[in-house]
C-alpha cells in the first residue's frame, strides 16, 4: 500500500527588521530582494512589505549587521517542530546553488596581501602602515600576510617588508618596472593574482596605489572600496570596508562578499605604524613574468621632478600641526597660528572650508578631501566639527579644541576643549610656551 499520508509543506517565513542594528549599508537588502517587497525610508533602513516576501533569505545573508530575520507566524512554527521531530531538512537548511558556488570559488582564496608603493626604490610609508593591519586582519583570518614588491633593483624592500610584519614577498624585478605605468603593473598583479589567488589586497589611497587598484579590480572583476578609514573581519570571512559616504554625512561599512579578492585602498596616516623588527625574516617569492616592452604602450621619456616640493608642507608627517576653520574670519589671521606653530615646532593646516575660502592652500587641508593626519597634538582653532574634518584628524594622540561654541561637534572627539575667543586664547597660548621656554633656558 502507498502512503497516503500529505506531506508537510515546508514553511518560510517573512522578513523583519531587527531594531536598533541597520547600519545604513548602502540598501543592499533592497537591491537584493528578488520580488521589490523592500524600499529604503529617509533614515536609510529597510520597509518590508510582508505580504509580498517570499522567504528566500537573500536580504537576511546578504545583511552586514545581521539586521534582518525570519519571522514565523504560530502555525508555520508548528510544522517547524513538526519537520524537526521526523528529521526533515528545514528551508533554511536547503542548499542553495549559488551560495555553494560562491562558497567553492572563495575557497581557493586565501591569504591577505599589501602591495609595497615604491619610487627609485624607496617605499611610500603608507605601505608599512598597511602591513601593520595586514598583520591583524590576517590572524583573524588564520593566512599569511604578504608583500607584493614591483620594480627594478628593489628586493631590499623585501626585507625591509619583512621588518614590518610580511611573512612573504612576491617580487617581480625587471627594468620595465623601474618607472610606474598603469599596464606593466596592472599585468603583473593580475599574474600574480591569478597564479596565487590572494583573499585581501590593501593599497595606498596614494596617486599610483589609486590608479593602479582601481585597473586590477575592473580586470579581475571584483569589488574595491577606496579611501577605508577602518579594516575588520566578520565571521563569514568577508573584509569589512568601513569608509565616509553621502560626502561624509555617514560612516558605511562595504562588504565584498561574492566576489574575491577583496580590494581596499587606505590613505596615509590612517593605519597606525607598527614598530619595525630588525632582522626579521621570510620567504621571498620572484616571478620572471614580464610584458614586452613594444606592447606597454606608454613610454617614460623624461621624469620632471616638482621644483616647488622642497617648498611644500607635509602636514601629514608633522607632530604638531595647528588648524584654523572658518572661525578664522579671514587669511589675515592665519599668521596668528603660525606664530603658535613656530614655538612648538609645528605647521598650520585648515579645515575645507577655509580652504575652498582661499584662506589656505589645498595642501594644507585636513579632512575627507584634504590629508589624513595624526600628529601628537592637534589644535583645532575656529572648526566646528564637520565629519569630513573629522575623519582627517580623529586619530591624533592628543586634540585640543578652541571654539566659541560650547555645542560644536569638534568637542565630542576632542581630549580638551576650550570654549572661548580663539582671537585672545591663541595669543594667551603663544605668549604661555615663550615664557615657559625661556624658564627653562635661565635654569
Amino acid at each position: 500500500m502507498s502512503d497516503t499520508t500529505p506531506k508537510l509543506k515546508k514553511t518560510r517565513g517573512r522578513a523583519r527588521l531587527l531594531e536598533g542594528k541597520c547600519i545604513s549599508c548602502g540598501a543592499r537588502c533592497e537591491s537584493s530582494c528578488p520580488v521589490n517587497c523592500i524600499s529604503m525610508n529617509d533614515a536609510g533602513e529597510p520597509v518590508i512589505v510582508a505580504e509580498k516576501c517570499i522567504g528566500c533569505l537573500k536580504c537576511v545573508k546578504v545583511c552586514p549587521a545581521q539586521a534582518l530575520e525570519m519571522a514565523f507566524t504560530p502555525e508555520e512554527l508548528k510544522i517547524l517542530e513538526q519537520l524537526a521531530a521526523t528529521g526533515t531538512a528545514t528551508t533554511a537548511d536547503d542548499e542553495d546553488p549559488e551560495a555553494a558556488a560562491i562558497a567553492r570559488m572563495q575557497a581557493q582564496y586565501r591569504g591577505v596581501w599589501v602591495f609595497v608603493e615604491q619610487t627609485d626604490g624607496e617605499a611610500a610609508k603608507v605601505s608599512w602602515e598597511l602591513l601593520g593591519k595586514g598583520k591583524e586582519l590576517a590572524a583573524k583570518l588564520g593566512v599569511e600576510l604578504s608583500a607584493v614588491v614591483i620594480g627594478h633593483q628593489v628586493e631590499q624592500l623585501c626585507h625591509e617588508a619583512f621588518s614590518y610584519g610580511a611573512e612573504k614577498a612576491y617580487l617581480l624585478d625587471a627594468p620595465l618596472y623601474a618607472d610606474y605605468r598603469t599596464q606593466s603593473y596592472l599585468e603583473a598583479m593580475c599574474h600574480l593574482i591569478t597564479q596565487y589567488k590572494p583573499e585581501v589586497i590593501l593599497m595606498g589611497a596614494t596617486g599610483m596605489g589609486r590608479d593602479l587598484a582601481g585597473a586590477v579590480a575592473t580586470r579581475v572583476g571584483t569589488g574595491l572600496t577606496a579611501d577605508c578609514t577602518g579594516l575588520d573581519i566578520d565571521d563569514k570571512r568577508n573584509l569589512a570596508q568601513t569608509r565616509p559616504a553621502f560626502g561624509g554625512n555617514i560612516m558605511a561599512t562595504i562588504m565584498c562578499d561574492k566576489y574575491r579578492p577583496q580590494m581596499s585602498t587606505v590613505r596615509p596616516h590612517v593605519m597606525q605604524m607598527p614598530e619595525p623588527q630588525p632582522g626579521a625574516t621570510g620567504q621571498i617569492i620572484r616571478d620572471s613574468f614580464t610584458t614586452p616592452e613594444d606592447q606597454v604602450l606608454v613610454k617614460v621619456l623624461e621624469i620632471i621632478r616638482d621644483g616647488d616640493a622642497k617648498k611644500k608642507v607635509d602636514i601629514g608627517g608633522a607632530e604638531f600641526i595647528i588648524s584654523g576653520g572658518r572661525g578664522m574670519m579671514g587669511p589675515e589671521n592665519f599668521p596668528m597660528l603660525e606664530e603658535l606653530a613656530k614655538e612648538l615646532h609645528g605647521v598650520v593646516g585648515a579645515s575645507r572650508s577655509a580652504v575652498d575660502a582661499g584662506w589656505m592652500p589645498h595642501d594644507r587641508q585636513v579632512g575627507q578631501t584634504g590629508k589624513t593626519v595624526r600628529p601628537k597634538i592637534y589644535i583645532a582653532c575656529g572648526i566646528s566639527g564637520a565629519i569630513q574634518h573629522l575623519v582627517g584628524m580623529q586619530d591624533s594622540d592628543l586634540i585640543i579644541a578652541i571654539n566659541r561654541d560650547k555645542d560644536a561637534p569638534i568637542f565630542e572627539v576632542a581630549h580638551y576643549g576650550i570654549v572661548g575667543d580663539l582671537f585672545q586664547v591663541v595669543p594667551a597660548l603663544t605668549r604661555k610656551i615663550r615664557d615657559l621656554k625661556a624658564r627653562g633656558k635661565q635654569s
